[in-house]
């Protein structure tokens, strides 16, 4: 815009011709934005950088705040150096990778069921998404007259909610992103929980911030929050919050100083009745959007992970070494099964962690590379232990507490778990300083509050799994009538990975170390899997049919897989969904059995990446339908 007109219409021809080419939602957005703004958009672009006018003594508290925030940030960078899993994931400042966000439709039915990233799966589907980066969250629209106020951010478990939230929060400390906000308060439901007792049910949102930063005092956030349009809350993973959110007027606040329940303070912020015109940014799984009147959010975006250039490219950073890295990509992306997990940052980091060892060894020395889910996760577990080889003759006892506290959230749906009660109830109190411990689970302090959280919800689930197998009275009969008597899928993932450890060859690495694995429970898994198998292949329930495809893909054993098919067997999967992983699944499966006498997909919608990956079987099917 500060060239000349010459200059100028030079772009916009560029830019017209391209939008001929490729019509893509973020090109169209640039164009629209041009034609309403005009020079106003160079303007605003430019206040958007700036910090807004200050007085003195409100500019010094948002400095202090800042360094602050830097301060408490500063322990994720320090953590970056020393190998902590959970910032070699994350890197802020050297190793963040842009997570792809999409905006979407409030209304959008894919979005809400968590189940956009197989949609995006489809080649060529990503370039008609309307892509917005994460520092534009705030920005206004094209034909709206004001910035937006109230975001959305969805995201299955896993994929970077609070990666991203961290990042922004570090671009704001750091002077290069969000400056119109003079202030931004970050505060995690899973803390927000705690807040809530028998002893203290009301807390007014002066009190909250200032337990939350203790730089700052009760006079100072009064000062603070006269000036609304300067401020900025967060509020990230609403799927932990154990309360939910009302937005009828009866229950809404207006004075910051006022008492409340703690989800009521939320839920004025978002109406506005409490500091109207602040913003407010929530994450949330899809699964807890129904919680939220999401229609009173101005925006409402979903983020999607990695695409495929970015999935190599973070394979790159891990491995340092970018040709060991692309070998290692290379594996993956021929594992179609491993390859669709990779959109998710979280796992890409749990594969990359995993392969690490095997790619980095001379050749001639590997062993074979992992190729399903459960020796991902059994290799993974593998580099834990013998990184902290010290810790020896502990491993195995820590483990077996640590799975059944595993198993215990699962049982009860809790996945972070507070210090002074769960963690002592199963004995894990003296090792909370284990660093082999550390390696596992993510520890954070805040509010005089100790709590806990596996790395990832699969991780919480495959240490569930691995206590049956590490304790003698681990009880394994009670998981298997749980898991039969349970519709809802709340035992799968666990039963995917019983599967697959029974079977399990790169297991002797592990049993190496801790000592061999219960051959009971070895023993009576195989018999349940293989007789389980037959049965529901034989009755017919669609379902159920695919749940036992998983297991019997997690064991690539032929033997098992062509025993529990038999011989004139037709599979039907007729008026499914399927996704992209389902239908890789069955390929493997139906391509082990040699030959399927039937397949019936009829009035299974099936996408043109879902054809491809059950390719494969085709063949090993006497008839296709």
């Amino acid at each position: 815009m500060k060239k000349d007109r010459a200059v100028l219409v030079s772009l916009w021809e560029v830019l017209a011709e391209e939008f001929v080419r490729c019509p893509s939602p973020n090109l169209k957005g640039i164009l629209d934005k041009v034609t309403e703004q005009g020079p106003d958009l160079l303007m605003e672009i430019q206040a958007s950088a700036q910090l807004p006018s200050l007085e003195p003594h409100i500019k010094g508290l948002s400095e202090t705040h800042r360094a602050a925030v830097s301060e408490f940030l500063r322990p994720l960078d320090d953590q970056l150096v020393s190998g902590d899993p959970l910032t070699s994931a994350v890197g802020l400042e050297t190793r963040y990778m842009e997570l792809i966000v999409i905006k979407q439709d409030i209304n959008d039915k894919l979005a809400k069921a968590g189940k956009t990233q197989e949609r995006l799966e489809e080649e060529g589907a990503a370039k008609n998404c309307e892509r917005i980066w994460t520092d534009h969250l705030f920005n206004r629209r094209p034909q709206s007259k004001t910035p937006p106020k109230i975001i959305v951010v969805s995201g299955v478990a896993g994929v970077g909610k609070t990666t991203m939230v961290q990042k922004i929060m570090s671009d704001w400390t750091r002077g290069t992103q969000y400056q119109k906000f003079a202030f931004v308060f970050l505060f995690k439901f899973s803390e927000l929980n705690l807040l809530d007792n028998d002893n203290e049910t009301q807390v007014s949102l002066t009190t909250l911030i200032v337990r939350h930063y203790k730089h700052l005092t009760n006079d100072r956030v009064i000062e603070i929050l006269k000036k609304p349009e300067n401020l900025l809350f967060i509020f990230d993973g609403l799927g932990e919050y154990k309360h939910k959110l009302d937005f009828t007027n009866v229950q809404l606040c207006t004075n910051p100083d006022d008492d409340v329940p703690v989800h009521i303070l939320l839920t004025s912020l978002v109406s506005q009745t409490l500091l109207k015109g602040c913003s407010v940014l929530i994450t949330s799984r899809p699964t807890a959007l129904e919680g939220l009147d999401i229609k009173r959010a101005d925006q409402f975006a979903e983020i999607v992970g990695f695409f495929a250039d970015q999935r190599l490219n973070y394979f790159k950073m891990f491995f340092d070494d970018t040709d060991v890295g692309t070998r290692a990509f290379q594996y993956v992306k021929e594992n179609i099964i491993l390859y669709s997990m990779c959109i998710s940052p979280s796992y890409c980091w749990i594969i990359c962690s995993a392969l690490k060892s095997h790619f980095m060894t001379p050749e001639e020395e590997r062993g074979t590379p992992p190729k399903t889910v459960t020796e991902i996760f059994v290799m993974f577990l593998h580099n834990i232990l013998t990184n902290h080889k010290q810790e020896t003759s502990k491993q195995r006892g820590i483990l077996i507490s640590l799975g059944k506290m595993a198993y215990y959230g699962v049982d009860n749906r809790v996945h972070v778990f507070n210090e002074k009660k769960k963690m002592s109830n199963f004995s894990l109190q003296p090792v909370l300083s284990s660093s082999f411990l550390l390696g596992l689970l993510h520890r954070q302090s805040t509010l005089g509050h100790t709590t806990y959280t596996f790395y990832h919800l699969t991780l919480q689930e495959f240490m569930a799994a691995c206590s049956f197998y590490l304790d003698p009275s681990g009880g394994v009969e009670e998981l298997l009538k749980k898991r039969d008597s349970n519709k809802d899928g709340q035992f799968e993932i666990v039963s995917r990975f019983m599967a697959g450890l029974a079977w399990c060859p790169v297991l002797k690495t592990v049993e190496g170390i801790l000592g061999d694995f219960e051959r009971k429970t070895v023993q009576h898994i195989q018999e349940w899997v293989k007789q389980k198998a037959k049965q529901v292949l034989q009755d017919q329930d669609k379902s159920e049919a695919l749940r036992v495809c998983h297991w019997l893909c997690e064991t690539q054993n032929k033997e098992v897989i062509r025993d529990a098919i038999g011989v004139n067997l037709r599979m039907d999967f007729n008026d499914m969904t399927l996704s992209p992983l389902d239908c890789a699944v069955l390929a493997s499966v139906i391509c082990c059995c040699g030959e399927l006498e039937g397949l019936n997909l009829s009035h299974t919608p099936l996408t043109a990446e879902c054809i491809r990956r059950l390719a494969p079987a085709f063949s090993c099917c006497s008839e296709v339908r």
